[in-house]
């Protein structure tokens, strides 16, 4: 019989590993809920036509089809199937797909329920998501993102909070070294038009790859579409400029002032900062990214993309302003949103490489009751009430053996603290509450191993 097997870019989550999952799905939870975002849950599929034109080509390219049900080739051109083109038949043949990321569901949820929604409305949901890429460290076919997303205004203090959440996530799970980078897509359009470029999508898939193939690299690609060295000149003197964030504005206020959208960019940007120094908040770890573009062809506004330094991982949060996605939907009153995600899986990953993680963040238990015979084992169930009661996590070896395999269980669950109840114990009440990873032993009263523990 075949081994079984997974399929590629997916994987199995043991005990061990989820602990420690959940610990960043907790401190991630936690901070959204104190920003005032509630949660949502939308289904795994939806209809092709809610996904695709809402990523670009190649997003559109990397989504999961479903087939239909039934004999999906019977009712199929026979014209079609002789062509060999999948394109053709796509459409035919499958009419959902796997979500490709929480933003899209989201717009369309708040146009589908716009008249019991109230607005601004501000969601989070912590859900798998799906991609048909290429596997590789730090990118999966299978991954959970942490959305949260307010709609419904156009108030820049959202944008500052997104940057206050950030910092207090990464803070919640002691990731000290990390940069948010931050840009505006009306920059990015000031900057098209500065250099006079007439496909700004070449522009920005381009340059949002300068950190990953390098100047030459973006301008060997700019020129298979196109750019002249004239224009490529101009593109650079402004990607190369250096130095502090109100040097970088200052300097594109001066090469932008004829580009009203550039303008508008740079007005929110600063904006943006005034209003995280009001909060008292530093802008450490916060960079101006003048290259960074983001591929999402939705995003109209603010941009962010954070990354965890000395990591051989990508961005681990990214988001923006889109201000024409519940349009897309048909709605006739277009509502500006903003919003960004946490890609727990990298997270994750980069927490390991960096041993961020508790040595006890796998255990489950607190405490062990081990036991001698019957007798015992039957006292002990008072004890374990007892713990359990005080909303102590704790657990009572359920078979008969010898004590060394109870204690070995102990040790290999990660479980730091036992109980080890004979006859004697029985009798008296006094317990051998035993340190697993000091290897210290006392004799208490339950009362006092409650407090203790506690």
């Amino acid at each position: 019989m075949e081994k079984p097997t997974l399929p590629k870019g997916t994987r199995d989550f043991g005990p061990a590993v989820m602990a420690k999952r959940q610990f960043i799905f907790d401190n991630i939870r936690k901070v959204f809920q104190k920003y005032g975002f509630q949660p949502l849950e939308t289904p795994a599929m939806e209809n092709l036509s809610t996904l695709t034109g809402k990523y670009g080509e190649e997003g559109d390219q990397l989504l999961f089809k479903i087939l239909n049900s039934g004999d999906f080739l019977k009712d199929i051109d026979s014209q079609k199937l002789e062509a060999r083109n999948s394109r053709q038949v796509a459409s035919d043949i499958s009419e959902k797909g796997l979500r490709y990321d929480l933003t899209v569901p989201f717009a369309r949820y708040v146009v589908m329920n716009r008249n019991e929604v109230s607005f601004p409305f501000k969601r989070y949901q912590i859900q798998p998501v799906w991609r048909a890429d290429r596997p590789q460290k730090g990118r999966y076919r299978e991954f959970y993102q942490c959305d949260a997303d307010v709609v419904g205004t156009e108030s820049l203090i959202c944008e500052a909070e997104i940057i206050l959440m950030i910092k207090e996530v990464f803070k919640g799970l002691r990731i000290q070294d990390y940069s948010i980078k931050i840009n505006h897509r009306g920059i990015l359009s000031g900057i098209a038009e500065h250099i006079k470029a007439t496909n700004e999508t070449s522009l920005f898939v381009a340059i949002d790859k300068l950190d990953k193939i390098g100047e030459e690299g973006v301008k060997n690609e700019l020129r298979e579409k196109g750019f002249d060295e004239k224009s490529l000149t101009a593109l650079f003197n402004i990607l190369s400029v250096k130095g502090s964030i109100t040097n970088k504005i200052a300097f594109l206020a001066a090469h932008l002032d004829t580009t009203q959208q550039g303008m508008k960019g740079l007005r929110d940007l600063r904006e943006v900062f005034n209003i995280l120094k009001s909060y008292g908040a530093t802008t450490d770890q916060v960079d101006f990214d003048i290259a960074l573009a983001r591929g999402l062809s939705y995003y109209t506004g603010c941009i962010f993309e954070v990354k965890i330094n000395n990591v051989g991982i990508g961005s681990v949060s990214g988001g923006g302003r889109y201000d024409n996605l519940t349009k897309a939907f048909g709605d006739k009153e277009n509502l500006s949103g903003v919003g960004f995600s946490f890609g727990v899986d990298r997270i994750y990953d980069a927490m390991e490489e960096l041993q961020l993680f508790a040595k006890d963040a796998h255990a489950s238990s607190k405490i062990l009751l081990c036991h001698f015979d019957d007798e015992s084992f039957h006292y002990s169930l008072g004890i374990l009430t007892k713990l359990r009661e005080a909303g102590i996590a704790a657990e009572i070896y359920p078979d008969q053996a010898k004590l060394k395999k109870q204690l070995d269980f102990a040790n290999k669950k990660g479980i730091p603290y036992t109980i080890v109840v004979g006859s004697e114990e029985v009798k008296s009440g006094i317990l051998p509450f035993k340190d697993m990873v000091k290897g210290e032993q006392e004799k208490l009263a339950i009362d006092q191993i409650i407090q203790k523990i506690a």
